[in-house]
């Protein structure tokens, strides 16, 4: 039987009408992913502690045509995530269609030498401040039925990472709260998926692992010899909140390289 191709790709691919919530929006992958999710039609509703970079993102979003609004936020401070949720359900006027949780902060260092107030910052923007967000937002999803979740984690995550001890347990929290949350929402229509980057050109990294031989030992060890621009990752984290992917929960889907590999 001869196959007819689908002409609805575009359709599928489309997010125009869709509202997206997304954290992170100042700079690095946060940045690229709010512009592609305007990019795809989107009205994007993003939030960043930097309010002066992340209000230029939606400066730029709207320059092109886009439309957005920028929301302070700082996933340490539980203020700031009640007020950024209860903003963002106002003027969106109930659930979110999207949210992507980009957000995250690393510091690297031998496990000896973290202090507690590392942990404690760490667990607060990268696990304890996305959970205690998502789970202001689900019930108005829950009540729609439908809605799409991405979280971005880090292979560190599944793998280990040197230097990065708590940085991987946080981001391995964050992996087991995808697939756990994917199974607990799915009958109310919510798909929840994870990506998890490799190293990537963006101002976190590049703070933590600067120009050198650490960091040309990991291009080196990287099976396409490069990092990663902040917008491949992010056409990956958009393609999870299409109707493309409406059959996908509970997935972990690497972007690295090759640095990981799954199957």
């Amino acid at each position: 039987m001869t196959e007819t191709p689908d002409t609805s790709w575009r359709a599928v691919t489309d997010l125009a009408g869709k509202s997206v919530v997304i954290t992170g929006c100042a700079s690095g992958i946060g940045r690229a992913a709010a512009l592609q999710f305007a990019s795809a039609g989107a009205t994007v509703y993003a939030g960043d502690k930097n309010v002066a970079d992340g209000e230029a993102t939606i400066a730029q979003i709207r320059a092109g045509g886009g439309r957005g609004e920028f929301i302070a936020l700082d996933l340490a401070d539980r203020a700031t995530i009640d007020a950024f949720v209860d903003a963002a359900v106002a003027r969106i006027g109930g659930a979110p269609d999207i949210i992507a949780n980009v957000a995250g902060l690393d510091r690297v260092m031998p496990f000896l030498q973290n202090t507690p107030d590392v942990w404690d910052l760490l667990a607060q923007v990268n696990y304890i401040g996305p959970v205690r967000m998502i789970h202001r937002f689900l019930p108005h999803m829950i009540e729609r039925r439908r809605g799409k979740i991405v979280m971005v984690a880090s292979d560190a995550g599944r793998v280990g990472s040197m230097g990065e001890t708590f940085y991987a347990g946080t981001k391995g929290a964050v992996i087991a709260f995808t697939k756990s949350l994917a199974r607990e929402t799915a009958r109310s229509g919510i798909t929840c998926n994870c990506v998890a980057p490799g190293p990537t050109d963006t101002p976190l990294f590049n703070g933590t692992i600067p120009e050198g031989k650490l960091r040309d030992a990991l291009i080196k060890a990287i099976p396409l010899k490069r990092l990663a621009q902040p917008v491949e990752i992010a056409h990956t984290i958009v393609y999870l909140a299409t109707p493309a992917t409406d059959f996908m929960t509970g997935q972990v889907v690497s972007v690295s390289g090759g640095l990981t590999m799954h199957g």
